[in-house]
Formats: structure tokens, C-alpha cells, sequence
């Protein structure tokens, strides 16, 4: 599957534009996370799709989380390998988390909300100004970002990276593609 078509796939099947951008940036963090682990031009790619396509359901599943991501796998069926499907499911919790591509994945999907949240509260409303000293002080927060789980996020241990290098990896890479993110 090309990007173009899980683009494609994404946009007619979520209706919701922030929803969209929302996976737009958990590709764009999951292929900088790819890269920072040094894997290949076909792993970057790999986890950039999976990132893409991760939510894919949610339109239809968004009320009944019991579903989440086990729609989007069976839907996608041999158009994803096994290990793509496995982080699908994981993100959701339907799968343990085992291979690095599950935990990358995992800690990922909130981050892009947590970061997009310290944009909008910024008076440009744009990631240019965001720095990782403000995402430190917001992390505290309980109230900012309330859905952005900090446990989630601070899954990235599983990865080997401490917070802080996460964070900078994961805004860096939402900073770089923010044309594409409409911020």
C-alpha cells in the first residue's frame, strides 16, 4: 500500500478533519521515530503507514472502543503485514506490546495530542513557538491536554529514550511537517 492510498483511505473514511491531522501526525512521529532507530528505508516506511492508518476506524468505532483497531485490521487485511497489524491492535490494547514498532506506536498516538494542544494555546496557535520547556511545564498540568494520556506517553521508556528526548524527536518531526498538519 502507498501513502497516497492510505491517505486516501484515512480521509474518505474519517470524516473528522482534526481526526485526520491527528493521524497525519502520528505518521510524521512514527516515521522520526523509524529514523532515529536507524531501521531501513522499508521499516521507515512501514511504520509511517501504521501510524497513518492507525485510527482508521474510529469514525466507526469511536463509541464502541471494544472494537477499536481490531475494525481497521480486519478491514486492511493482507494490505498490511503481521507486524503493522500487531501495533494496530497494541496502540488499542487488543495486543500485548512486544515488538518496538507496538511501543513506538503506542506512546506516539497521545503525544500528537498533547503537542497540538501547546500550539493552540499559544497566541500564534502554530508549533513554530512550542519548545520542549513549555511541553515540560504542561506535562505537570493534569488539566492541559486531559486526554493526552502522561502514561501513554511516557511509555517511550519502553523504547529506550527518556522523556524529554521523546518529546523533542516527536515536536521536531510535527514541526518539520507542519504544513501538512495545518499548524
Amino acid at each position: 500500500m502507498t501513502r497516497e492510498e492510505a491517505l486516501a483511505m484515512v480521509t474518505d473514511r474519517i470524516p473528522n478533519r482534526n481526526l485526520v491531522s491527528h493521524c497525519v501526525a502520528t505518521e510524521v512521529i512514527m516515521d522520526a521515530l523509524a529514523r532515529h532507530f536507524e531501521l531501513s528505508d522499508e521499516d521507515i516506511e512501514r511504520w509511517a503507514l501504521t501510524g497513518l492508518l492507525h485510527d482508521l476506524d474510529y469514525a466507526e468505532t469511536g463509541e464502541d472502543f471494544d472494537r477499536h483497531g481490531i475494525v481497521t485490521v480486519d478491514e486492511l487485511g493482507d494490505s498490511i503485514d503481521e507486524e503493522m497489524a500487531h501495533a494496530i491492535l497494541a496502540h488499542a490494547d487488543k495486543a500485548p506490546r512486544e515488538s518496538l514498532m507496538d511501543k513506538a506506536l503506542y506512546a506516539a498516538d497521545p503525544t500528537t495530542g498533547f503537542i497540538v494542544a501547546a500550539a493552540l494555546v499559544r497566541p500564534e496557535k502554530d508549533l513554530d513557538g512550542v519548545k520542549l520547556k513549555s511541553l515540560k511545564k504542561r506535562w505537570k498540568e493534569k488539566a492541559f491536554a486531559r486526554g493526552a494520556s502522561r502514561e501513554q506517553m511516557g511509555a517511550c521508556e519502553e523504547l529506550g529514550l527518556e522523556r524529554d528526548e521523546f518529546l523533542t524527536i516527536s515536536l521536531e518531526a510535527m514541526q518539520a511537517r507542519r504544513t501538512d498538519l495545518g499548524l
